[in-house]
């Protein structure tokens, strides 16, 4: 599906975001830009789940357990991180997630510095994630 299909949504979590990150500013542990987004989403009638329990399979086994930061409106996977760098590790951690889960879309959401740092990934036709953003 197009990114078009999910802008309007992943338009609604990014405002929220950046609420977050313009009022609490950088420097605090990811759990409380997790906490604090929860709250934003929440007075912004946006349906989200918090540390996701989710498995990995592989050839029909469980191989693997993890935890997804947030799940929005049962569509976008939200990785999020409060770090001063973004390492390419940080994408294949969120494309690894999304196959797994077959989400169709995520944002990697990164608070550790004073701007927001963010991108988007939509799946595409073929089953492969592309960068949005």
């Amino acid at each position: 599906m197009a990114i078009g299909a999910y802008e309007e949504l992943t338009g609604r979590i990014l405002k929220c975001a950046f609420h977050v990150q313009n009022t609490l500013g950088c420097g605090f542990l990811e759990k409380v830009y997790e906490s604090a987004l929860m709250v934003a989403l929440a007075k912004s009638n946006i349906q989200t789940a918090q540390q996701v329990p989710l498995r990995v399979y592989y050839e029909g086994v469980l191989v693997g357990d993890y935890t997804a930061d947030m799940i929005v409106e049962r569509t976008v996977l939200l990785e999020l991180k409060a770090t001063e760098e973004n390492p390419p590790i940080y994408t294949a951690q969120l494309l690894n997630y999304l196959k797994a889960t077959k989400l169709p879309v995520g944002l990697l959401l990164n608070f550790g510095r004073p701007r927001l740092y963010y991108r988007r990934f939509v799946l595409r036709e073929g089953g492969n994630y592309g960068a949005g953003e």
